[in-house]
């Protein structure tokens, strides 16, 4: 598989061949058959906006309807949407914000934290298997890198790229 060369010199190969990956990654795991293999394997129905929103509330003790969209890159409506199912369905409950009694927060219940937990154990099974040949060593220093890599991200987030010339 060839590699894109980059548009801007300045944009390391590396680079170009990490942003490849990282496409390529995000494609496979955001598959519909991906999808459907997890919720078989974690014995849950849910679409994938579902599970989107049960892993951030996971990271988070609870969260505005709003801090969900923004975190999600979503329009407040859709989480607004995603939430009522995901009550309906006993994952989420809502409970008084303690800064402001007048909006509510988004919280997991104890059937929410369950299925997150078994969401997580059946990722894993699947990358476990993924990478069934890799050594310890190895997998230790993609762990090791990623969340750099992540915490990168995360850290550069909000700053400004300069967009590419217009042809």
């Amino acid at each position: 598989m060839s590699t894109p060369s980059p548009a801007d010199p300045a944009v390391s190969p590396d680079v170009v061949e990490i942003e490849s990956t990282l496409t390529r990654i995000a494609y496979l795991t955001n598959r519909a058959r991906q999808h459907e293999r997890l919720m078989a394997m974690a014995g849950l129905s849910l679409d994938r906006a579902g599970v989107a929103l049960l892993r951030q509330l996971a990271e988070h003790e609870s969260m505005r309807l709003g801090e969900l969209a923004v975190r999600l890159s979503v329009e407040a409506s859709h989480v607004t949407r995603q939430v009522q199912h995901l009550e309906r369905s006993g994952f989420v409950g809502r409970v008084p914000d303690p800064d402001d009694r007048r909006a509510q927060r988004i919280q997991l219940t104890e059937a929410g934290r369950a299925a997150v937990r078994r969401l997580r154990v059946a990722s894993c099974q699947g990358m476990q298997a993924a990478l069934a040949d890799w050594s310890p060593e190895d997998l230790h220093q993609l762990a090791t890198l990623f969340r750099r890599m992540v915490d990168d991200f995360v850290a550069r987030g909000d700053e400004e790229v300069a967009a590419p010339p217009s042809d």
